[in-house]
């Protein structure tokens, strides 16, 4: 489990709710450790389906004829698993969390922690990298993301701090923006504003938003009924979109209702929110922000 330690593995699977010849889907495989706990409690003839478009998490791909990995994005869920004659599935996992190996290998420039190039790609493939983003992108798109994906309330004078800067030469590592946004990085909050501003950087460059919302909505089209959603997420705007979304089918406004005054929703949330004990949290910190929600279709 050097790859990714799975956050809430207990509390998420028990989620699911696992039919022992059900069919599954864990479309953020990483480390496998969701993956491997699901396959525990099926039976000879359930069977588990995975996504993942990091090429290292192939690397971690599962020997059991139960088990197939799909080497992409989980924006094409429902296309996919099409594709492997799957219509419907008892149960879809997601933890939407960057993996362990992510932060911890320093070329992939995630981590605040080493001196790398600015790329912060999930899929290595993608055109879009955090050079681009920091270099191309214009003061009011850089403010934009810093504030809506960063929830950072000096997100317009980094924009123009950033933007005046790369006027010299291209802003090439984490460290030279670093240097460049040093004047907003209090001593006492330098850690979590630095978090915030690459979370932001992250997030456009893998359309982490978009991506979310067309999963989303694929979602109540592949699970059977009474089928489970088990789902964690690690900042506010995602969860958010999560529990508007099992609330009422939508991310933003009210859902039609007819002339009696009801309206249809595509789930209803099991139990309340759970997020990790103390004790999880001492042995991982980065489970520390992990919000998880269940829900079940209707």
């Amino acid at each position: 489990m050097e790859y990714h330690n799975p956050v809430l593995l207990k509390e998420t699977v028990d989620g699911l709710n696992i039919v022992e010849d059900g069919v599954y889907v864990d479309v953020t495989f990483g480390g496998g450790g969701h993956s491997r706990e699901i396959l525990k409690r099926l039976g000879k003839n359930g069977r588990l389906y995975a996504f993942d478009q990091d090429p290292d998490a192939l690397l971690n791909t599962i020997d059991d004829d139960r088990f197939t990995l799909i080497h992409e994005n989980f924006r094409y869920l429902k296309r996919f698993l099409r594709f492997y004659g799957v219509k419907e599935v008892h149960g879809i996992l997601a933890d939407f969390g960057v993996s362990s190996h992510q932060f911890d290998v320093a070329e992939r420039g995630f981590s605040t922690r080493f001196e790398a190039d600015l790329d912060m790609r999930m899929n290595q493939n993608d055109a879009l990298s955090a050079f681009h983003v920091v270099n191309e992108y214009d003061e009011d798109q850089l403010r934009q993301l810093l504030w809506q994906y960063g929830e950072l309330r000096q997100a317009p004078a980094m924009a123009r701090v950033i933007v005046e800067n790369r006027n010299t030469g291209f802003i090439k590592t984490s460290d030279q923006l670093k240097e460049v946004l040093k004047p907003f990085l209090n001593h006492k909050k330098e850690n979590k504003v630095l978090a915030q501003i690459f979370q932001a950087i992250r997030i456009e460059v893998n359309q982490e938003i978009d991506v979310l919302k067309e999963f989303l909505i694929q979602t109540p089209e592949v699970l059977k009924k009474g089928g489970r959603l088990s789902v964690i997420s690690y900042h506010s705007l995602e969860d958010r979109l999560v529990k508007r979304f099992i609330r009422n089918g939508l991310f933003e406004g009210e859902p039609e209702r007819d002339v009696y005054g009801n309206y249809e929703v595509p789930f209803k949330k099991v139990g309340g929110l759970i997020v990790p004990t103390s004790e999880e949290i001492k042995n991982n910190n980065r489970a520390r922000s992990a919000k998880l929600r269940i829900a079940e279709k209707l």
